[in-house]
């Protein structure tokens, strides 16, 4: 009977096998638990482990036991005490959680249990995903996938091909053997000839001797030679794999401060956290912008103090540019989420309107609006309105407080049936 001995390193004091278990079968409490959690946690912080808290009557299983057996009779009375309506008052003394003391009840503690840095990223992000991921290319990155390539002369057992083989044995045979098959062919005609002529056999020992010798010549000829062996062949070539980037674009304006820099900001770390962590390859593209947009790094994009004036079409004219250089639609899963607090140079909105109508929306995937602080929606924020009631793929919310942002994060990005 074979013996599987799991050799892999566990951290101090645990069990890798006995956590994986225990997180498959605790699934929903466990997200349940996250979610409580998220609550309570910045969300420029989300980026670590959790110690999370599931109640003890969540990890009752149930169990075969012995019941009483037989047949039995049994006669219930009725009480003295209750008639159908009354209510039954909630008995006095505690649990095991109760506030204070008391020498009646009993109970357990909740299971407390810590979540590690990639495991709580792992629920907190696990329904969620890009809308409409459908484009395919060939990635720059090294995937690869292994395709038949034909045959080898040299391979491994599993892979001979028996067929392949013994045709290339009976080819070499053939091509070694045909001239000592025409010749041993003539000698044999020969001497049916002779012996037809009545010839004696002291005459004909030297023609049979030769034809013997041809004979054992071609029986000297292996069957199967190692030359003949042939090995499917397996090659890796590039896999087509998908490919998405996002455009990330942030007004930095003077009419946004530094509270509704701080909400924007909490939003584009939680996407941009998003994106690298479950999409290897997609791209991620910053763009700031007051009246003039200019593409940046994260650091900058996240915590340059830069600001101006308000003329948004300039981050959509710049993006527009960008995609058209180096992101072609017909390669690209095309993203874009754009915060700002809606105060635009009036007569701007309009184009920022006619610029996703007309040239951007039909190519991409899917646009999202975040408005900051929209308690008196201005211009923008109007504008777009006309513009979501056309494009299935564009979506827009409102965050006004820091417990809006993950709410407003998951409807904008949870998995569509």
């Amino acid at each position: 009977m074979s013996q599987i001995i799991d050799r892999r390193l566990n951290p101090k004091h645990k069990s890798a096998v006995n956590r994986q278990r225990f997180l498959k079968r605790f699934r929903a409490q466990i997200r349940k638990a996250v979610a409580d959690a998220i609550d309570g946690r910045s969300i420029t912080d989300i980026d670590s482990g959790e110690k999370i808290t599931i109640p003890a009557k969540d990890l009752s299983e149930p169990f075969f036991h012995h019941g009483p057996g037989g047949r039995r009779e049994i006669v219930h009375p009725g009480n003295k005490e209750f008639v159908t309506g009354d209510r039954i008052p909630r008995p006095k003394g505690g649990g095991g959680q109760a506030s204070r003391a008391s020498n009646q009840g009993e109970g357990l503690d909740d299971f407390v249990f810590e979540l590690s840095r990639d495991e709580f990223l792992e629920f907190f992000f696990e329904d969620l995903e890009l809308p409409d991921l459908v484009k395919t290319r060939l990635a720059k990155e090294s995937a690869y996938k292994s395709v038949p390539a034909g045959f080898s002369k040299d391979g491994v057992p599993p892979n001979l091909h028996v067929i392949r083989s013994l045709r290339q044995a009976y080819a070499r045979r053939i091509a070694l053997t045909a001239a000592t098959r025409r010749k041993l062919k003539e000698l044999e005609a020969e001497l049916q000839a002779r012996l037809a002529a009545g010839a004696s056999e002291d005459e004909l020992i030297e023609l049979r001797q030769e034809i013997a010798r041809l004979k054992a010549r071609i029986e000297a000829v292996p069957f199967l030679d190692t030359l003949d062996l042939r090995y499917r062949n397996r090659i890796q070539i590039p896999k087509p794999t998908t490919q998405a980037v996002m455009f990330c674009i942030m007004d930095v304006s003077g009419s946004m401060d530094q509270y509704k820099k701080s909400l924007a900001k909490r939003f584009f770390l939680l996407l941009y956290l998003f994106l690298t962590r479950n999409y290897e390859r997609t791209d991620v593209v910053f763009i700031r912008h007051h009246t003039v947009a200019k593409e940046v790094d994260e650091e900058e994009f996240f915590y340059s103090r830069e600001t101006g004036g308000t003329v948004v079409s300039s981050a959509l004219e710049l993006m527009l540019e960008i995609m058209q250089k180096r992101y072609p639609s017909q390669d690209w899963n095309l993203y874009a989420a754009q915060a700002s607090d809606g105060d635009n140079w009036p007569e701007d909105s309009g184009n920022c309107a006619r610029l996703l109508d007309e040239r951007i929306l039909p190519h991409l995937q899917y646009y999202a609006y975040i408005e900051i602080d929209n308690e008196y929606p201005l211009g923008l924020w109007q504008e777009y309105e006309k513009i979501a009631s056309r494009w299935p793929n564009f979506a827009m919310q409102a965050i006004d407080e820091p417990a809006d942002i993950y709410p407003v994060f998951r409807e904008l990005f949870k998995k569509r049936a």
